[in-house]
């Protein structure tokens, strides 16, 4: 593994040379060709709901998962590239673009899966997957697909969908990361005012000054109005187009759309959420014991809300970040310290930060087993968690290469496991190495990610579900989305965090929203999981890795309770949410005691 003395950029040279390359431009065309081989393909063999079986049938869905498998290959790897460029540069028309061009060719190819949904609907995918091979490779995804039919608009209707959606919901989210990623605020810092992109100064939130964690945070506050009616319009465009093509497909609720399309039962999200509803006292908890740790008496102001704690070494230079990450992973398994090797000599990762790239960290799977890694590194200790976390996202990336394109579309529920399985084998293995002060850092810091992936997203799941029921009766104003906001966050965090302080903007900061379903609470569900499959690894190390790879490739075409089973884990039963919330309850127990032996 090379190292850097800088957080490294990333190179994509080995897929196009830019966007004016020939090749890229040949094969951008070429997508849109699939397209047209694909309709021309459902037209010869009358591929649309209403028809009649016949005996051609299973040789005909192969035919077709072989088009769909070929130009999602492709799609994804334009995609990647594209995407590659605006998350450096909110500022590239040229990226931006062509982002908008790919979204209107993967929106008529929404179309075409719909067409092939209803047909498949009309037949026993069973029957079909066990006369030929393929298709019984593609049973998970297949049978999904006939699912959806119950569930779809006329074929007409989502046709039409399909290529308005890359002018509607997907053009005001782009409205939304052009917004924020150019976004830059004044921070009146100790050392006098400096101007900076607010991803910057989100970063601040760590900073071991209060006062520069202060100044940060009202500048963001001072900044994200100027930019709130867009961002207000874009959420309603978001919210509303969502809303209406729900009712349509006879949805009872957006939730429930949300839920399927994440292959997770609704027997498993109550349970879930009744269970967090029952932890919130015990995070409200910790944070009023951090607000006592940092001199705030009985509630903690909103910036330091992921504040370090007083005196603690929080930094980190990028070198000894990713070498504490490339061993802990090593330690766990060869392949996923191989993995950070490969990410830094090949180039995966964007960690560098600058005006025009957009916020926050994700991982972009590009083609086969490769992945793109975007970061912000500051140099806080959180960073290294953030990068394993993503790298854990590329991790699954390279058990689903494997895969044809259809069976890799993992839904955001699931797609969450990898990620979280491998923050907390950092998180243990610090816990592990360090003692005193250090120990009680590293807790403070794990507990302050808890609450936020459990409490805040919480508060998240109340904004958006009274967002979805507002909108369904005309727009709101930026306004009125801050008053749901601060809301919701009373409701998760009590009196444990300054009122005054709350941040009513969450809803124009978080890109998450704006999409056009529920896009949160996979967040808990992955968080929760990841701490119940981690219980399991340490019950039985060896077993667990290779039903742990096997699931991890199983997960773009099984459901959630599927993928559970062979753990012994039923997600129906509110005991497992529960003894996923008991580590965290048990590491807060672990903070009073270190806070007592100080």
């Amino acid at each position: 593994m090379t190292t850097s003395s800088s957080p490294p950029t990333w190179s994509t040279s080995y897929l196009y040379d830019g966007l004016d390359d020939p090749r890229f431009l040949a094969d951008f065309d070429r997508l849109g060709a699939y397209s047209e081989q694909l309709t021309a393909l459902l037209d010869q063999h009358r591929v649309r709901g209403g028809t009649t079986p016949g005996t051609d049938d299973a040789s005909i869905a192969e035919a077709v998962v072989a088009v769909l498998n070929e130009s999602g290959d492709l799609g994804r790897m334009l995609w990647a590239f594209i995407e590659a460029h605006v998350r450096v540069d909110s500022r590239d028309d040229t990226a931006l673009s062509f982002a908008a061009r790919l979204g209107a060719t993967i929106g008529r190819s929404r179309g075409l899966n719909a067409r092939f949904a209803q047909w498949l609907g009309d037949r026993n995918v069973d029957a079909l997957a066990d006369v030929n091979p393929v298709l019984h490779d593609h049973r998970g995804v297949l049978s999904q697909l006939a699912l959806r039919a119950r569930h779809q608009m006329s074929e007409s209707e989502e046709t039409l969908y399909s290529e308005l959606s890359s002018i509607g919901s997907m053009a005001w989210s782009q409205l939304h990361g052009q917004a924020s990623g150019l976004l830059e605020v004044e921070v009146h810092l100790p050392g006098g005012v400096q101007r900076m992109p607010v991803a910057a100064a989100r970063g601040l939130a760590t900073h071991t000054d209060e006062a520069v964690r202060r100044a940060a945070f009202e500048a963001e506050l001072a900044g994200w109005p100027t930019i709130a009616r867009q961002c207000a319009a874009a959420l309603n465009g978001v919210k509303g187009e969502a809303g209406i093509v729900n009712r349509r497909r006879g949805w009872p609720s957006t939730l429930e759309a949300s839920l399927f399309m994440n292959n997770v039962e609704r027997s498993a999200y109550d349970a879930m959420s009744e269970a967090v509803v029952e932890s919130l006292p015990n995070f409200q908890h910790f944070l009023r014991a951090k607000a006592a740790l940092h001199g705030h008496g009985a509630a903690l102001p909103w910036w330091d809300m992921v504040a370090p704690l007083p005196g603690a070494d929080n930094e980190r230079s990028w070198d000894d970040g990713i070498a504490q990450i490339r061993a802990t992973f090593a330690a766990y398994s060869p392949e996923l310290g191989a993995l950070v090797d490969r990410a830094v000599d090949e180039r995966w990762i964007d960690a560098l930060p600058r005006s025009g790239k957009a916020p926050g960290a994700s991982c972009i799977p590009v083609r086969g087993d490769r992945s793109l890694v975007v970061l912000n590194w500051n140099g806080a200790l959180d960073q290294v968690f953030t990068t394993a976390h993503e790298l854990g996202h590329a991790y699954h990336n390279t058990q689903l290469g494997r895969r044809p394109a259809m069976q890799r579309d993992v839904p955001m529920a699931l797609a969450e496991t990898a990620s979280i399985f491998c923050e907390t084998l950092m998180m243990d293995a610090a816990l592990v190495a360090a003692d005193g002060a250090d120990r009680l850092a590293i807790l403070d810091l794990d507990l302050c990610n808890a609450t936020q992936v459990v409490a805040d997203i919480h508060s998240r799941v109340l904004f958006e579900t009274a967002a979805f029921e507002r909108r369904a009766s005309g727009p709101l104003s930026a306004d009125q989305y801050c008053e749901l906001m601060h809301q919701a966050q009373i409701a998760s965090f009590g009196d444990a965090v300054q009122r005054d302080t709350l941040h009513p903007y969450m809803w124009a900061v978080k890109r998450h929203y704006y999409t056009n379903n529920y896009y949160n609470w996979q967040y808990t569900f992955g968080q929760l999981f990841g701490l119940g499959l981690f219980a399991r690894y340490r019950a039985d190390p060896d077993t667990f890795r290779a039903q742990y790879d096997r699931m991890l490739g199983r997960a773009g075409s099984d459901t959630a309770a599927q993928l559970a089973a062979p753990f012994g884990i039923d997600l129906s039963d509110i005991a497992f949410w529960r003894s996923g919330l008991d580590v965290l309850r048990d590491r807060i127990r672990q903070y009073d005691d270190a806070i007592a032996a100080r």
